[in-house]
């Protein structure tokens, strides 16, 4: 008798398991290189999805950032990524100079959420003080295929010039980039982020540098999604004043694929959490509830829509 009931018991508790493990929802955040600022926010979305979403194991995912996102989110290899407004954009699109072969149409947007500022920074020693100065000198353009690339890109163009008029292009993230701007074997680098992203910061406490404006009209020549912005004055050690420069709405995103219930629930937990991503943050503060429905290129989820719905943020 008691073998038959411990059998029955065992029986049991694997029966229970395995709707435990049935029940039990993935989540993969994908975010960009750890010295920007992607991957913290990432990290705190991450805690509290984990948190406060039941039966959820999450798993935060260090990437090349936008492109390499939007196209992992295309392929089911995450439920939730950051992206540049452009690069989703191109995606969307199936812009192939972008290096999109075919449209993404699985694409989703969960919100629009804080500016990315296109940042030109120079060491002070390289003399360079304008933009029209970065010829012929060398320029770290971000990881390939990244969406600061793709700023990049398009910040030359609209400024007349392209990776051929440069002395030298370096195609790597941010961290390598100040690491060489730190061993004077690199000029200059543009780094699309939020406002005092770490490696900038980094860069700044430790060397001299000059903050590079980028015209109004030179942004205005690219047209949206790019916007005229000021980076504002001590943002970064030893820039005493503002300077006029671009910038591009950063999005979460994520697949058809994706359940509208899990949607639904990342979504209201993200604006619930609000203080836990300004906390992870400085840029965390600029996500506001009012304004992450607009504007998008790619349709919002449906998940996502019921969210916004009940907070009268859509009618």
């Amino acid at each position: 008798m008691p073998s038959k009931w411990l059998a029955a018991t065992a029986a049991a508790v694997l029966l229970m398991s395995a709707q435990a493990a049935s029940a039990q929802q993935f989540i993969n955040v994908l975010t960009g290189g750890t010295s920007g600022v992607y991957y913290p926010l990432g990290v705190a979305i991450g805690k509290i999805f984990g948190d406060k979403i039941p039966n959820v194991k999450t798993q935060v995912q260090a990437t090349k950032a936008s492109v390499e996102n939007v196209i992992l989110i295309e392929r089911g290899g995450g439920e939730i990524a950051f992206t540049l407004g452009d690069t989703l954009k191109a995606a969307w699109d199936g812009d192939e100079e972008a290096g999109f072969k075919a449209k993404l149409g699985k694409l989703r947007t969960i919100a629009a959420i804080y500016p990315n500022y296109i940042q030109l920074v120079a060491t002070a020693d390289s003399g360079i003080k304008t933009l029209a100065d970065i010829k012929g000198r060398s320029l770290s353009v971000g990881a390939p295929k990244s969406g600061t690339e793709l700023n990049s890109r398009a910040i030359l163009a609209a400024a007349g010039m392209s990776y051929k008029t440069l002395g030298k292009v370096e195609y790597l993230p941010f961290a390598e980039s100040v690491d060489l701007m730190k061993n004077r074997q690199l000029d200059a680098t543009l780094q699309s982020a939020g406002l005092g992203v770490a490696s900038l910061r980094d860069l700044s406490n430790s060397t001299a540098i000059n903050v590079v404006a980028i015209p109004k009209e030179t942004v205005e020549k690219i047209g949206p999604p790019f916007v005229a912005v000021t980076i504002p004055a001590k943002t970064y050690t030893g820039q005493d004043s503002d300077v006029p420069s671009a910038a591009v709405i950063n999005y979460l995103v994520t697949s058809s694929a994706v359940s509208d219930d899990l949607v639904y629930q990342m979504t209201k937990i993200i604006f619930e959490g609000l203080p836990e991503l300004a906390n992870a943050h400085v840029a965390g503060k600029e996500i506001k509830l009012e304004t992450a429905a607009s504007g998008s290129p790619v349709p919002l989820h449906p998940g996502a829509i019921r969210y916004y719905k009940e907070k009268g943020v859509l009618k």
